[in-house]
C-alpha cells in the first residue's frame, strides 16, 4: 500500500518573505572595488557647456577604459556664484555631475561601454579672495580678470600676470573662484553618505601644533597677526567622504590636493604648506586634537574605519622639491596605511621611471588603502586614448582592493 504525501504550495508572498529572510541571514561577503585618482588638468565650467570638448572626450575615454568604481578627479572647477560661466539659479558644485553625464555616460570610442556615476564636489579655497596681501607684494588683489578660453585642442587657456597676482592673494591659489577644485565620482549603485561628509576647508593653519607657517628672512612671521589667525591650511579642502558599498561596509574616501611645493620665494610658503597639508591627512587618521571640521565638529577618523586616501599630493618620497619629505614622514610606513609596493606604469614613457605619475617626472598622485583592506593589484595608466594624445600632464593611479563587510 502506498502512502501519498500531501504538500501545500508555497504562496508567492511567502516565497518572497522567505527569500528576504534567507538574504538577511546569509553572511555578508567581502566586495572588490577599483579606486582611482586622476588629475585632469584644469577643467573649467565653460568646457562643460556640452559633450563635445575634444580634450574632455579623451579624458572620458581613458576613464572608460580604466573603469573605476570610485574615482577622484582633481582640477575640476567648483562652479559657484561669482565664478566665470556660472548659471544663476543653479546649485553650485555641479561640474562633476556634468562631466559624468555629458562625457562618461556616453561611449567615447567603439566598443566602450558608458559609465554611470554620482558625483560630489565640496567647496574649495582656490580662487577665493582673502582680502589680504598674502604674497606681501604691497597689493591686496581682490578682482580676477576673465579667464582665457580653452585652446582649439581643448587644453586650458593660459594664465595672465593679472590672474596670477589675484591667485597669490587668495586663500588657495586660483586665477578665478573655484579653479582647481575636485570631484569624487562613484558607481551609481553605491551610496555617498552626504550627511556624514566632513570637510576642512576653513581650518586655520595656525591650529596645527608644530606647523611650518612661513617666516621672513629676519625670522618674523610671513603673515601679520590678523592674517595668521585666519589663513587656511588647505589650499583646496580636505574631505572625508563616506561611501556605502553593496555589502553594507562604509569606506571613507579621504580626498586631498595639497598645493605644489613650488612657485614661491625664499620663505617657501608653498613648500611648507604642502608639507602641513600632507601631515593633515596623517593627523586626521590618527585623530589629532586640533582638528575641527567645517561643521565645528572636533576630532579625526574613527580608529576602526576603513579608508582609501586619493589625490594629487604633489610630493614624491624619493625626489623633487618637497619640504622635509612629508610622504615618508606622515603617510608611507604608518601602521594604519597599507605598506604595499608603489603602483607601476602599464607603459614605458621616455624620461619617466615606472612609478612616475606625472609627465614632470615625479610620483605625485596616490591611492593608499588602509591596512585592513586587501590590496589585490595597482597601476599607473599611461596608455593614451585611441582618440589622440594623453589628455593631461598626470596619469591616473588605480588600486583594486577587497573591502570586508
Amino acid at each position: 500500500m502506498h502512502t501519498r504525501t500531501s504538500t501545500t504550495p508555497t504562496s508567492p508572498i511567502a516565497a518572497i518573505l522567505l527569500s528576504i529572510l534567507l538574504a538577511f541571514l546569509a553572511p555578508a561577503q567581502s566586495v572588490s572595488i577599483r579606486a582611482a585618482t586622476f588629475n585632469v588638468e584644469d577643467i573649467r565650467t565653460a568646457d562643460l557647456a556640452d559633450g563635445n570638448q575634444p580634450r574632455l572626450k579623451r579624458v572620458a575615454e581613458v576613464i572608460q577604459r580604466l573603469r573605476p568604481t570610485i574615482i577622484l578627479l582633481t582640477e575640476v572647477a567648483y562652479d559657484m556664484p561669482g565664478g566665470p560661466d556660472f548659471i544663476d539659479g543653479e546649485a553650485p558644485g555641479r561640474n562633476g555631475q556634468r562631466f559624468a553625464d555629458l562625457y562618461l555616460a556616453v561611449p567615447q570610442a567603439q566598443g566602450l561601454a558608458p559609465l554611470r556615476y554620482k558625483a560630489f564636489m565640496p567647496p574649495t579655497n582656490t580662487g577665493l579672495p582673502s582680502g589680504f596681501d598674502l604674497d606681501n607684494d604691497g597689493h591686496a588683489v581682490t578682482t580676477f580678470p576673465p579667464p582665457a578660453p580653452a585652446k582649439p585642442d581643448g587644453t586650458p587657456g593660459d594664465a595672465t600676470p593679472e590672474g596670477r597676482a589675484y591667485g597669490n592673494d587668495c586663500w588657495g591659489f586660483g586665477t578665478f573662484p573655484g579653479q582647481y577644485g575636485f570631484a569624487m565620482l562613484v558607481d551609481e549603485r553605491l551610496t555617498i553618505l552626504e550627511d556624514q561628509i566632513r570637510t576642512f576647508q576653513r581650518l586655520p593653519w595656525e591650529y596645527m601644533d608644530g606647523n611650518f607657517m612661513p617666516r621672513k628672512a629676519d625670522g618674523t612671521s610671513w603673515f601679520n597677526d590678523e592674517e595668521r589667525a585666519l589663513v587656511r591650511l588647505a589650499s583646496k579642502t580636505f574631505a572625508d567622504i563616506p561611501v556605502k558599498l553593496p555589502n553594507g561596509a562604509v569606506l571613507h574616501v579621504l580626498c586631498h590636493h595639497p598645493t605644489p611645493p613650488a612657485f614661491d620665494g625664499p620663505e617657501g610658503r608653498n613648500k611648507r604648506r604642502n608639507h602641513d597639508e600632507i601631515r593633515l591627512i596623517g593627523d586626521y587618521i590618527e585623530g589629532a586634537s586640533y582638528l575641527v571640521d567645517d561643521k565645528e565638529q572636533p576630532g579625526g577618523l574613527d580608529r576602526f574605519a576603513s579608508f582609501i586616501i586619493l589625490g594629487d599630493l604633489n610630493a614624491d618620497p624619493e625626489k623633487g622639491d618637497s619640504f622635509r619629505n612629508p610622504m615618508r614622514t606622515h603617510l608611507l610606513g604608518r601602521s594604519r596605511i597599507h605598506d604595499g609596493p608603489a603602483p607601476r606604469a602599464d607603459l614605458e614613457v621616455p624620461g619617466l621611471t615606472p612609478t612616475d605619475t606625472a609627465r614632470f617626472k615625479l610620483r605625485a598622485d596616490y591611492a593608499l588603502p588602509s591596512s585592513d583592506l586587501t590590496l589585490l593589484r595597482s597601476g599607473i595608466w599611461r596608455t593614451p586614448p585611441v582618440g589622440g594624445d594623453f589628455p593631461s600632464d598626470h596619469y591616473p593611479v588605480w588600486i583594486d582592493v577587497t573591502v570586508p563587510p
